[in-house]
């Protein structure tokens, strides 16, 4: 406040981008408004347009599809497969045809996706791979940071993410061609002569981050370790207290991969556990615990009717979002908190 430029002019927006490309294993970062608007800078700079089909998993927020749609292109949609969750790379292959230009894939719920089977296929058939990088701040494939396991990588600083500037988004990348794209469109593309100003050489969006939330998320920064590892040790002692209790899955987390559980997510077998997922929220609820379901897949979303018609079952996604449910996840809970709600939902099991 006291430098008097809290707009996208402000230095604190240029600063936040360097940090967490640097944080992610990027060289490029361009801050936006939200995670949304992240999306579809980021689709936009990779070159989806009018014609073009993107693949993209069913099991996610609309928001990863909306970004395909923006750009007046076709989600095609792929289950998630049974063991992380994520887009399930044997069906991505089946999917492909010559409108295909891109895998538009969700690194869901802070486990990253099974990228070297989905970089082989994007190399033998010359796609861009987008990750929604979203929910995984900190989470990391073989040693490497999300966001820098593809061609580029798409994150948010919703105020419910490991770290948060209230609203926000960022694309990072380390391809100077998709970083000059992106920072050519992040704006209304002015030219900076005095004869040029209004004049524009393509269509901006005005996606700009301001120079407030950046100087919050360069705060947030120097806490990232501690926030992701605070989620990593809550996740160890959830496991711990609801290991063996009949009917839940808790979350994965491959060999191959560290969970930055952005949400902590189990599964509720019904008939094992004596309760469905959604009566189970409800008498949570009861004892004072905040939940909520999982994502309602792309291919049951009203808004995206068209695409379940043309690319049939999806039994994992459907299965995710039946019975998942994500118990309190914050970086700021306490052990005593996490014993309370394992106790309450031990006490709910059939006996």
């Amino acid at each position: 406040m006291r430098s008097r430029v809290i707009s996208r002019r402000s230095k604190y927006v240029s600063e936040f981008e360097s940090q967490f490309a640097k944080y992610c294993g990027c060289k490029y970062g361009v801050a936006t408004n939200s995670g949304t608007t992240a999306l579809h800078l980021g689709a936009a700079a990779a070159g989806v347009k009018q014609g073009h089909d993107v693949i993209v998993p069913t099991f996610t927020m609309i928001a990863t599809a909306n970004a395909v749609v923006y750009q007046k292109a076709t989600p095609v949609l792929v289950d998630s497969e049974n063991e992380s969750w994520n887009i399930d790379p044997t069906q991505v292959d089946h999917v492909c045809s010559k409108r295909t230009t891109a895998i538009l894939l969700t690194h869901i719920y802070g486990h990253p996706a099974n990228m070297d089977p989905i970089k082989r296929i994007a190399a033998q058939k010359g796609l861009m791979i987008i990750e929604d990088a979203a929910e995984a701040h900190g989470a990391e494939y073989k040693g490497r940071r999300a966001g820098s396991l593809g061609d580029l990588g798409c994150f948010s600083f919703y105020s419910n993410k490991i770290i948060t500037t209230g609203e926000g988004g960022m694309v990072v990348t380390n391809s100077r061609r998709i970083y000059d794209r992106a920072r050519q469109l992040v704006e209304l593309s002015f030219g900076r002569g005095v004869s040029s100003r209004y004049i524009h050489s393509s269509v901006g969006f005005s996606y700009c981050m301001t120079g407030l939330q950046a100087a919050v998320g360069l705060a947030q920064m120097s806490m990232i370790d501690e926030f992701v590892e605070a989620r990593r040790r809550h996740a160890a002692l959830y496991n711990s207290l609801l290991d063996g209790t009949q009917g839940i899955t808790t979350p994965p987390e491959m060999r191959w991969a560290k969970n930055g559980y952005w949400l902590y997510t189990a599964l509720i077998d019904d008939e094992e556990y004596g309760l469905a997922r959604d009566r189970l929220i409800e008498k949570l609820a009861e004892g004072g615990v905040e939940t909520r379901p999982t994502f309602y897949p792309l291919h049951r979303q009203p808004a995206l009717k068209e695409l379940a018609r043309k690319h049939g079952r999806y039994p994992v996604a459907d299965l995710l979002s039946r019975n998942g449910i994500n118990l309190p996840s914050g970086s700021g809970l306490t052990d005593k908190q996490i014993i309370y709600v394992c106790k309450l939902i031990k006490s709910f099991a059939r006996k």
